[in-house]
């Protein structure tokens, strides 16, 4: 024989409320306590979480009074309520209803001229070959580059800079080999080769 299965959260809740409906008086927790098990089989050790659980969503009311605290809900409300949540839920669905409606229109004014006809098809067709055409275009256009006359003028002023920056470098090396010679005494070909100095260093004409 199977065990009886226990009361779920949402059954708990709903005998919870029939307690407050049937009997249309006031508890305190304690009585809560005593009430729910004993006609609700609600367990004991759950009353207060499923309680509060309904005090939390406004569905039983709660006050405290001195040292106690109150509960209470009657139908009237409860009812007033559930008229309430369900004026949202239309309130939702029209709007989800409009929504629907804007969006299939808009999708049936975005197909018209995309219907699939032999003409369409073709224009496609010329479109996607127009495409690879400019594709090769802009590489051939890319290879072309080099002989732009804008590049091969900004080719030669950096060439012109890169120029000036080594000759000046190179007046440099050669200051340097005057000095070293007439500070020491040291013959070109010995600073030559302590320093790594090629044999055929010149300026660049």
């Amino acid at each position: 024989m199977s065990k009886k299965r226990g009361l779920s959260v949402e059954e708990k809740r709903t005998k919870m409320m029939e307690i407050f409906f049937e009997s249309k008086d006031i508890f305190q927790l304690k009585e809560l306590e005593k009430i729910a098990p004993r006609d609700k089989k609600i367990t004991c050790q759950s009353v207060k979480d499923v309680l509060q659980s309904l005090v939390d969503d406004a569905m039983v009311d709660s006050d405290r009074i001195g040292t106690s605290n109150y509960f209470w809900a009657f139908p009237s409300k409860a009812l007033n309520a559930r008229k309430r949540k369900i004026e949202e839920l239309e309130g939702q669905l029209e709007d989800a209803a409009n929504k629907k409606s804007s969006l299939e229109e808009n999708v049936t004014k975005a197909g018209v001229g995309r219907e699939t006809t032999k003409k369409r098809t073709i224009l496609l067709s010329e479109v996607e070959e127009l495409r690879g055409k400019r594709k090769n275009l802009q590489k051939e256009l890319d290879l072309c580059k080099e002989c732009d006359p804008d590049v091969i003028k900004e080719v030669k002023n950096q060439n012109i800079v890169a120029k000036d920056a080594a000759n000046r470098w190179t007046d440099n090396v050669f200051s340097m080999k005057c000095w070293a010679r007439d500070k020491f005494g040291f013959e070109d070909n010995q600073i030559d080769k302590t320093f790594g100095i090629p044999d055929d260093l010149d300026y660049i004409e």
